[in-house]
């Protein structure tokens, strides 16, 4: 189970989440909307260990492990994933030496078998087939050369070859047109499973037309104001967020 308790982030003196709290069980997919500027991505970036969103009080567990006292590489290695909203290109260092040696250092964390180069190729042609990821790209620079398209689905081939059991997605429908927003539902649906659960952080519904989400959550001002069931998503597409004030 993944569980933020009463999580409080501040940058530069400003408080960002303010007593923040979720909890997220296995096979749950769970949707954070909410206004530009309350803290969603703020959300995110605290999780990773971004060095300027220090939690200051708060814990983020996942099995009862408080995954704020670890060191950012550990935290991975606890089988936690994290999408970006805006993936940075690292040229010079090819996609499939990158995806290689991040399949298989996981698994040396987690005192799995390394994968041989044929086992790898299996495993990545299958994943690549789900996200619709164009494998010409693999001799590229990491996200080197492409749309913002090809970096989500990038991040969602990432997410599919580690198999976390948090995944926590910051706008992966963001730019995203028609078929490539399938694409990501599809890569969605086949992750989601008994043994892990999702958290999707998006400004709109047009992914959820596509995605079975067990719960859409409002963050406002720095705190979850309001839970429900997916159907409350196209509630906010008609009448925003405003109406939450009533």
């Amino acid at each position: 189970m993944f569980e933020i308790k009463d999580l409080h982030v501040k940058i530069d003196e400003k408080n960002i989440l303010n007593g923040l709290n979720l909890k997220v069980n296995k096979n749950e997919l769970h949707i954070i909307m909410g206004p530009n500027g309350m803290g969603k991505s703020s959300l995110v970036k605290a999780i990773a260990g971004h060095v300027d969103f220090i939690p200051h009080k708060g814990e983020v567990l996942l099995d009862n492990e408080n995954l704020l006292s670890l060191e950012i590489e550990k935290r991975v290695h606890k089988k936690v994933f994290i999408g970006f909203q805006y993936p940075i290109e690292i040229p010079n260092v090819s996609n499939y030496n990158f995806l290689k040696s991040m399949v298989n250092i996981n698994r040396k964390a987690n005192n799995m078998p390394i994968l041989s180069k044929k086992e790898f190729d299996d495993l990545l042609e299958e994943k690549i087939t789900i996200v619709n990821f164009n494998k010409f790209f693999l001799d590229r620079g990491i996200n080197e050369g492409f749309s913002g398209g090809e970096k989500k689905k990038y991040e969602l081939l990432q997410m599919l070859l580690l198999n976390p059991k948090i995944a926590i997605l910051d706008e992966i429908d963001s730019g995203l047109d028609i078929d490539a927003i399938k694409d990501a539902a599809n890569a969605i649906n086949h992750f989601k499973n008994e043994n892990n659960s999702l958290i999707i952080i998006t400004h709109y519904d047009r992914l959820l037309n596509y995605i079975n989400a067990d719960f859409v959550h409002v963050l406002k001002d720095g705190k979850i104001i309001k839970s429900a069931d997916h159907n409350f998503a196209k509630i906010l597409e008609e009448k925003g967020y405003d109406f939450l004030n009533d």
